[in-house]
């Protein structure tokens, strides 16, 4: 009995290094293919996109809670797109602050630009909803109240949506704006040599875990198949995408739509956001638990199990530390014993691993973001603090997502947006000029 105990926690520490070691591989390996199918032909000019079939109408809707710092500039970039035939939807989501009266003004500069306000505040999904019900075009680009969208962006992903009757979402390239703390470098490498990464190869693999809820493109045919969006999810970027997906629409990813925008700069606002994170990925399994098993929808197995083994991967290292720190007070069993939390040879390979990961990232990511190259010293910090955090989110969020009131619905809160925002605010309001 001891010696099969003894075999069940070598297998259950084995797990610990090997999952990490093994899915790192198999995105590097993803995103390769998918680079070298689908990326590298279109060359490294993002204002080359493919030919369109005319110039098909286009709605963008930008929903805002707020947002009185980023939206002029959100606006003013928008306007600039290389697109004829478009029209910009502002949603003014019950703001205290004057975002209401500077989208107003917005308005009358802008003659693309219309504003819907909402007297109290809805949350995000509601107000996505709302602004696709007052929309004039079948193609959606939707983006948040603080993102600066490339002028090419709209073109590149609306020749997916034209391209294919059976894609339903396009999800984009978010880059990081804001790099003044060691948070926000860490971050710029993260959305590139972990979530670009993760992207490519789910594309190759089958699914995608969950579209940009920064800037993403929809067919609203598809969105009303679906109902549009859930205002009772705390992601609800996550939400559409698997109600999509399991409904038979496809998700394509287009690195070449990118879009900048401010991330948190400090541990903080950086816990709350990947706490959110964290949250809604549990409610969205559990929403979906049931309807995995079709046959039909086999594709999104994989999406499922990788999720699964990730939330069981951060347990499990925290009972290796809870192990780790009754040790040092109480005797245990050889069998559990952990003498260290400091790497040794193994977490040497899994190192080095990361660099190779990073690296290629690099490679494939460079091209997007001129300034890259300066991030990778930076990038190693990111399995010690980004890692841990992930690990304590994930075991704080299922619990809250469990004991969630059903059919809550998720309101706006005012995110932390880094300290150059945090100085624009003490400086004032913005005006319009």
């Amino acid at each position: 009995m001891i010696e099969i105990l003894s075999n069940i926690f070598s297998v259950f520490f084995g797990f610990t290094y090997y999952y990490p070691l093994l899915m790192s591989y198999l995105w590097i390996t993803g995103a390769l293919i998918y680079y070298y199918r689908w990326e590298k032909p279109f060359g490294i000019d993002s204002k080359n996109p493919p030919e369109l079939k005319g110039s098909p109408g286009v709605s963008i809707l930008v929903p805002c809670h707020n947002e009185s710092t980023n939206i002029n500039e959100t606006i003013d970039w928008l306007s600039r797109q290389q697109y004829d035939n478009f029209e910009i939807i502002a949603i003014n989501d019950g703001s205290t602050d004057n975002t209401g009266e500077l989208l107003d003004r917005l308005a009358e500069k802008h003659e693309r630009l219309r504003v819907v306000h909402l007297g109290t505040n809805q949350g995000k999904a509601r107000g996505l909803s709302l602004g696709a019900l007052v929309a004039q075009h079948e193609f959606l680009i939707c983006i948040d109240g603080d993102v600066i969208l490339d002028p090419w962006a709209v073109r590149w992903m609306v020749w997916h949506l034209q391209r294919s009757p059976r894609v339903g979402a396009v999800t984009g390239n978010p880059r990081i704006r804001n790099r003044s703390t060691l948070l926000g470098k860490v971050q710029v490498g993260e959305f590139s040599s972990i979530i670009g990464l993760i992207k490519r190869a789910q594309r190759i693999y089958g699914r995608v875990f969950t579209i940009s809820g920064a800037v993403a493109a929809f067919r609203r045919s598809a969105l009303q198949q679906v109902g549009y969006w859930d205002t009772d999810m705390v992601t609800e970027d996550i939400d559409i995408s698997w109600k999509l997906q399991l409904n038979f629409w496809d998700i394509r990813y287009e690195p070449h739509a990118i879009c900048w925008l401010l991330m948190p700069e400090t541990f903080r606002g950086l816990w709350k956001q990947r706490l959110r994170w964290a949250q809604g990925g549990v409610e969205v399994f559990i929403k979906n638990f049931g309807r995995i098993w079709d046959w039909k929808r086999r594709r999104m197995i994989m999406v499922f199990v990788e999720y699964i083994t990730s939330v069981f991967w951060a347990y499990s290292m925290i009972t290796i530390t809870l192990l780790w720190a009754i040790g040092k007070v109480f005797p245990l069993p050889p069998m559990l014993t952990i003498r260290t939390l400091l790497p040794g040879w193994t977490g040497i390979i899994l190192g080095i691993t990361c660099l190779i990961q990073f690296g290629i990232s690099m490679l494939i990511d460079a091209k997007y973001d001129r300034k890259y190259g300066k991030i990778y010293f930076w990038i190693i910090w990111y399995p010690v603090a980004f890692w841990l955090i992930n690990i304590c989110t994930i075991a704080v969020g299922l619990p809250k997502a469990l004991i969630k009131p059903k059919g809550q619905r998720a309101l706006w809160k005012s995110p932390d947006r880094g300290l150059q925002q945090e100085k624009n605010n003490n400086l004032g309001k913005t005006t319009v000029e």
